[in-house]
């Protein structure tokens, strides 16, 4: 699975990304409003790339590497997932994220991705509604999603705060 857009280039993660993964994981701007802990070893990064790469393999969908064509190195991921975890009550459904490098912010890379993203689960993947969460503190990235046309829908509280659920049904997406 490989896109391009006219500056990105997403395709899968390969164990290969550990290093540029690592300074995404363990970056506490990056890692701010995602609950978890930031990671401190690079082994870390190599097991969530590997996680990823089975849900690949289990799901046929899982995020993306990020590459900035013109510099060629992976700025963070993006994409769509498959929630096999319940999050707010759903399970089983396409989730939209993202993760950039704090250097890669305020460039339109994750509106970029995003929107290449969507066109594969409503075109391709023939979806009828993706979701998407944001923690109601991360002002980017409720940003990203109201500009992307995901309508909130709901809260849901996390160990460290609320966080917005947010929806784009495939009419609106289409229109």
């Amino acid at each position: 699975m490989k896109i391009e857009t006219q500056r990105l280039i997403l395709r899968k993660l390969e164990e290969k990304d550990v290093e540029r993964m690592f300074l995404l994981d363990s970056n506490p701007e990056v890692m701010k409003y995602l609950g978890v802990p930031v990671l401190t070893e690079q082994s870390e990064s190599l097991n969530v790339i590997r996680m990823i790469q089975k849900q690949y393999e289990e799901n046929g969908v899982g995020r993306l590497a990020v590459i900035e064509k013109e510099a060629g190195l992976l700025i963070g991921w993006s994409g769509l997932k498959l929630l096999t975890e319940e999050i707010n009550g759903y399970k089983n459904v396409l989730d939209l994220g993202y993760r950039y490098l704090p250097e890669s912010w305020g460039k339109g890379y994750a509106l970029e991705a995003a929107e290449a993203s969507l066109e594969l689960g409503f075109h391709q993947m023939k979806a009828e509604i993706i979701y998407a969460h944001a923690h109601s503190g991360n002002e980017r990235s409720n940003h990203i999603l109201k500009k992307l046309g995901f309508e909130k829908t709901g809260e849901f509280t996390e160990p460290d705060g609320i966080c917005n659920w947010y929806e784009l049904k495939r009419e609106k997406y289409l229109q």
